[in-house]
């Protein structure tokens, strides 16, 4: 019946759900009838606040597409191909992959949320070597696993409440800063992280396709690729040498330079954790990957090369990011995000408030597809409406607290219905194959039912 129901769901995504640059364009015309609708503003207005909001996410935009062919290039090199070759043969079958893949990326992401690159690397290579994985699904599985990460290290939200004279207590709306004991550390949250590592695999294996078709990655290839692309990286450097000894083939093929900028990169990268801790973010993620690569492709020119077929397949992040910032800016400039956490609040128990701010943070994600980003705009009036339901302010702060992360929980779910931080997946596991977000989308609507239900009723019951 599972199978059944899976089949039905992506027949309707694929029959219903447009590609997701369209996906962008009704989203803001939808924000943008709903901002004339019920807030007091003029069309220049909306118009206006959608071109403020168009340049939001450049910074974060190139990080994407940084991220992206950096980690990418990092799997094109011969080390972590013989590698992966001796992880496929212990793995024979499908429905191995399917458990390995989601399980792995839970746990990656549970570290950081860009680390969703190296799943997608791992479950590509993993379709190349074992007969039998139906590469559609097994990109759903990569993208579901990415749920985990709002319960982790990297999670924006309760890093922010964490932080001093953040933006919450330079509004008023927090006194001091919630510790990570009450919202990393609360019994609530580790529960979720147990939940999302046993469940999520699990869901994954009884929801698999029994047949494949011809959804095999070796099938939907449209040109036939070398499994190893390490070998032609290094062919086509020799094949760029000219006749003869030249400064400039000694320059490109030099080992020593490389090793020399290395060398100084991973010396850093050893100083900032010294210096920082555990301070996972995206530059030194980003950072990480570039010196690693550059270390295992061993010359210049082999990395320059790597580096450029990476990049083959990034266009989406480069175009879609600034439409989604402009919705952004809808939501933010025009109030309507603010107006649509204070009406969802207003109706909150000091029983039923997680539940509530859960489904805001579920909605407002489909407009403001970025935790922090939606937080920094319905977080204080959700926290601020939770606050007077508290018969004390010790049980305040721990509602405040449960609250943000019943948002974190929402917005991350609710990524299973769009196709935002797809994007990050798609570069990587398309390359050379026609697949789109409807191909996938279909697969992902039982997981989010299932985890929807399961957090709902753990937000309502859990105590206090």
């Amino acid at each position: 019946m599972t199978e059944r129901l899976g089949k039905v769901f992506t027949d309707v995504y694929k029959r219903n759900m447009p590609d997701a640059f369209v996906f962008a364009l009704l989203l803001t015309v939808l924000c943008t009838v709903l901002a004339l609708i019920f807030m007091p503003v003029s069309p220049l207005e909306v118009v206006s606040a959608w071109y403020e909001g168009f340049w939001m996410l450049l910074e974060f935009g190139m990080q994407m597409v940084l991220l992206v062919i950096t980690g990418y290039s990092i799997a094109l090199s011969p080390f972590l191909n013989k590698r992966i070759d001796a992880l496929g043969a212990l793995l024979k079958s499908p429905r191995q992959v399917y458990f390995f893949v989601t399980l792995v990326g839970c746990v990656l992401c549970l570290i950081s949320w860009g680390w969703i690159i190296i799943t997608a690397i791992l479950a590509r290579e993993l379709a190349l070597r074992v007969k039998g994985v139906h590469y559609p699904y097994l990109i759903a599985c990569v993208y579901c696993s990415f749920i985990s990460w709002v319960t982790g290290l990297s999670s924006s939200i309760p890093l922010l409440l964490n932080t001093e004279n953040n933006f919450l207590i330079e509004a008023g709306v927090l006194k001091d800063t919630i510790g990570t004991a009450l919202t990393l550390g609360s019994g609530l949250n580790l529960f979720m992280i147990v939940l999302i590592l046993l469940l999520t695999p699990l869901l994954m294996l009884v929801l698999m396709p029994r047949e494949t078709g011809s959804k095999e990655l070796s099938d939907l290839l449209q040109s036939e690729e070398n499994t190893h692309e390490e070998r032609s990286i290094k062919m086509e450097a020799e094949s760029m040498r000219l006749p003869g000894k030249n400064l400039s083939d000694v320059l490109n093929n030099n080992f020593l330079l490389q090793l020399l900028i290395t060398v100084c990169g991973f010396s850093f990268i050893l100083y900032h954790f010294y210096s920082r801790g555990l301070d996972l973010n995206l530059n030194i993620m980003i950072f990480i990957f570039l010196m690693l690569g550059m270390l295992l492709h061993r010359t210049p020119l082999r990395y320059g090369l790597a580096m450029k077929r990476a990049s083959s397949n990034v266009s989406a992040i480069l175009f879609q990011f600034p439409f989604y910032a402009g919705i952004m800016g809808i939501m933010i400039h025009t109030g309507l995000a603010n107006e649509l956490a204070l009406w969802m609040s207003s109706s909150a128990t000091a029983t039923n408030f997680p539940v509530f701010a859960y489904v805001t943070g579920g909605l407002v994600n489909f407009a403001i597809p970025s935790a922090g980003g939606e937080f920094a705009v319905i977080g204080p009036s959700v926290l601020e409406a939770v606050g007077y339901l508290a018969h004390s302010e010790v049980q305040g702060l721990e509602m405040m607290a449960r609250s943000a992360m019943a948002i974190a929980y929402g917005e991350s779910l609710s990524n299973l219905l769009q196709p935002f931080f797809l994007l990050l997946v798609i570069p990587v596991m398309a390359k050379g194959i026609k697949i789109q977000a409807r191909d996938v989308m279909g697969y992902l609507v039982l997981p989010f039912i299932a985890f929807f239900l399961v957090q709902i009723l753990v937000l309502y019951f859990w105590p206090l």
